[in-house]
């Protein structure tokens, strides 16, 4: 073999090896971000845990419970499975559709359900999410694929007007659906995104620096490439900023001015993104998804003064 072909050769093999490590890698990345908690099922956990950090929501869902307004129901998706959510019928025509978080649950976030139901009279849905809680799949859709999915859970209880409230991924789907078409019964549709990020790419590229010390280059590349093949979409589709650029709805957008974890700046360019009408609420001394817990009342206030206000 000439000197030629044996450097040849070497490169060759040095761009296998690169090729396997960097898809290796990039698979990695997919699993930890998308993988479901193995633990997902156990929401008894979750009660205790919502009760303990928010002991209202103890006292107003054992009174549901007593009456018989707090229910479980399973609906079968268009793709076959079988998602699980909790509602609260009141017998309104007005839903707010309460959205929850990465690799949480709907029981999270009884605290948001209990505006709805005890501040407004709201009929309440607050759905497990695909791969979530008590709800079928193998894979978290990181809002993206999630916002069909939730359009179809509007179906359930047939209503005029509809609040969809979500926090972190849970508002970035909020906003995903914000741009998508609405069941013509629907009157009256507002969004209310409490932290969610712009995108799947910004996300992932900020959590990449910030936990890792790694560029996005060319691992978050490999990673999307990977999710499209795996799972039909890939990070920067799942855009929730080229979304709310399209959404004539009116839309309450939430943020705490210490978050990091999907950073504040993400809220200021969502809102100048998206058309009139639109709010904004900066909450003060606030970490990612505490904008509740740290400014309780306010919160309410806010949240039933858009739901309430004419456009």
């Amino acid at each position: 073999m000439s000197r030629r072909n044996k450097i040849i050769c070497k490169l060759s093999i040095i761009f296998l090896l690169l090729f396997i490590i960097l898809t290796a890698a990039g698979c990695y990345m997919l699993n930890y971000s998308l993988a479901p908690r193995d633990d997902r099922a156990e929401v008894d956990s979750v009660f205790i845990r919502q009760y303990e950090e928010y002991p209202e929501t103890k006292v107003w869902i054992d009174s549901l419970r007593n009456i018989h307004a707090f229910r479980d129901t399973f609906v079968v998706m268009p793709s076959g499975e079988r998602h699980h959510a909790y509602y609260i019928d009141n017998g309104k025509r007005s839903t707010a559709l309460v959205l929850h978080g990465w690799r949480d649950s709907a029981a999270r976030f009884l605290y948001l359900a209990r505006i709805y139901d005890r501040d407004l009279g709201y009929n309440v849905i607050m759905p497990d999410f695909h791969a979530h809680g008590l709800s079928e799949g193998n894979d978290i859709r990181m809002g993206w694929l999630d916002r069909f999915d939730m359009m179809h859970w509007l179906t359930v209880l047939p209503s005029d007007t509809v609040v969809v409230h979500g926090v972190s991924m849970g508002g970035a789907t909020a906003m995903m659906m914000s741009a998508e078409p609405i069941p013509s019964n629907i009157k009256d549709i507002r969004f209310i995104d409490d932290c969610g990020y712009t995108s799947v790419w910004d996300e992932f590229k900020g959590e990449l620096k910030n936990q890792f010390g790694l560029p996005s280059f060319p691992l978050l590349n490999i990673a999307s490439m990977l999710c499209d093949i795996r799972y039909g979409w890939n990070f920067k589709e799942a855009s929730a900023l080229e979304q709310v650029k399209h959404c004539k709805h009116p839309m309450l957008f939430i943020h705490g001015d210490s978050d990091t974890f999907v950073p504040t700046e993400m809220v200021h360019r969502l809102y100048e993104a998206k058309p009139q009408p639109k709010e904004l609420w900066i909450t003060k001394d606030t970490e990612h998804a505490l904008s509740y817990k740290n400014h309780t009342e306010e919160y309410i206030k806010k949240v039933r003064e858009f739901c309430k206000k004419q456009f």
